[in-house]
């Protein structure tokens, strides 16, 4: 097993002609994706791995300096790609993970067939000219909770996000994941993905991409999908699911499984 490998904890199931690859967003790691892989197993070679600072992850791996912008983990999963020797890939990437394949496929296009996007965001501040969803000052002090205490702030962040109360199964396994991670680590994470801003590089992407979104989620308006797919340099789609939350493969599974399973087996006509 390689280097990167080892330290996302990457793992390859199923088989097939056509690799997929599984990319998990902030606060989760790759249990996300358990509705999901059943399904994909008889058909594709399946690939799951960690972000480095994920709960699952080794702390001591964990390079500020290097996170402290998307490109590193965008590294790390063509890091990952070469030692499995991935020739071309399927990816879907929900959340930040999605922005990180984004950037990835700039670098390295010939690895992506083409990118899934789940509840995704090239910038998540609001500007004049761009609505991201949130103030500065509404980010400062979600910061100033999670230092405070990240016990309490994940109890009340996970239903927020999830969407639905803290006795779902779907707010539970984020609030468990979340609270995996080292508090500081979060906190550099969070504050990475929160003042990242990938709209500069949209133009650059030629790898067709599949824009998938909530109908509701508190992280990602539902304009930023359509943001996405006029900036997006390659053919783009979009689709709006009527569901609720940021991570809605992990709370309304029996809506979005059929839906990935869909852009995955078919291409964007052209």
């Amino acid at each position: 097993m390689g280097i990167a490998e080892e330290a996302h904890n990457a793992r390859v199931v199923g088989s097939g002609q056509q690799t997929i690859v599984l990319a998990h967003g902030f606060g989760t790691d790759q249990s996300v994706w358990k509705h999901l892989v059943p399904h994909l197993v008889e058909e594709y070679r399946v690939v799951l791995y960690d972000n480095m600072g994920a709960g699952t992850t080794n702390p001591d791996y964990f390079d500020f300096q290097r996170y402290a912008s998307l490109e590193g983990y965008a590294y790390d999963v063509i890091a990952i790609l070469d030692e499995l020797e991935v020739q071309s890939c399927i990816y879907v990437g929900h959340s930040v993970s999605a922005m990180i394949g984004v950037i990835a496929s700039i670098t390295r296009p010939h690895l992506f067939t083409k990118i899934l996007t789940i509840s995704a965001s090239p910038r998540y501040l609001n500007e004049p000219d761009y609505f991201g969803g949130f103030e500065e000052s509404e980010l400062i002090e979600l910061f100033e909770a999670m230092k405070s205490n990240y016990k309490s702030w994940c109890d009340g962040f996970a239903p927020l996000v999830v969407g639905g109360d803290m006795e779902s199964v779907a707010v539970q396994e984020f609030s468990r994941t979340l609270f995996n991670m080292r508090p500081d680590i979060a906190l550099c994470v969070a504050q990475t993905i929160f003042y990242s801003d990938v709209r500069p590089l949209l133009g650059h992407v030629t790898v067709p991409c599949h824009v998938i979104q909530s109908l509701k989620d508190l992280a990602v308006p539902v304009v930023v999908s359509e943001y996405l797919h006029q900036h997006l340099g390659g053919n783009s789609i979009v689709e709006v699911m009527s569901t609720d939350g940021h991570l809605p493969q992990l709370s309304s599974p029996d809506v979005v499984v059929p839906i990935l399973l869909r852009h995955i087996r078919y291409n964007i006509a052209t």
